[in-house]
């Protein structure tokens, strides 16, 4: 009887699981890039390409990829103000080291991003991969 019960038990979980899963097809395009490959994305930028910044005013003062425009992670309207942005555009997204991008990513998938390359390693991978910042 126990037995029976636990194998309803784990048959319903594994349809539950199935449903909820990963096998949608959606439009977008989201994905960890290495510094080599966002540079070249910038090198030869596809159409509407905007580079965005999610580290702090001060951080992004200190220095920040050509163009970038910024987007406080830690500003309480953080995901509004990422909500108001076209989401049909293509953007490369980054922080300091990868923790506040990693966790960004998702969420811009959830509001609808079709198209986003995060900075694998933040803006300190693309530094040290001898890219060049502007203050």
């Amino acid at each position: 009887m126990f037995r029976i019960k636990l194998t309803a038990l784990f048959a319903a979980a594994v349809v539950l699981l199935a449903s909820c899963g990963g096998s949608t097809a959606t439009d977008s395009n989201l994905e960890l890039a290495s510094a080599g490959s966002i540079a070249e994305i910038i090198a030869e930028p596809p159409s509407g390409l905007v580079i965005l910044d999610i580290r702090t005013p001060e951080e992004f003062a200190a220095g920040h990829i050509a163009g970038a425009i910024n987007i406080d992670y830690y500003a309480s309207d953080f995901e509004a103000r990422l909500g108001e942005l076209d989401l049909d555009v293509p953007y490369v997204m980054y922080c300091n080291s990868g923790n506040r991008s990693g966790n960004t990513l998702p969420l811009m998938d959830s509001i609808g991003f079709t198209e986003v390359y995060e900075l694998d390693g933040g803006i300190q991978a693309w530094f040290n991969s001898g890219n060049p910042v502007e203050q």
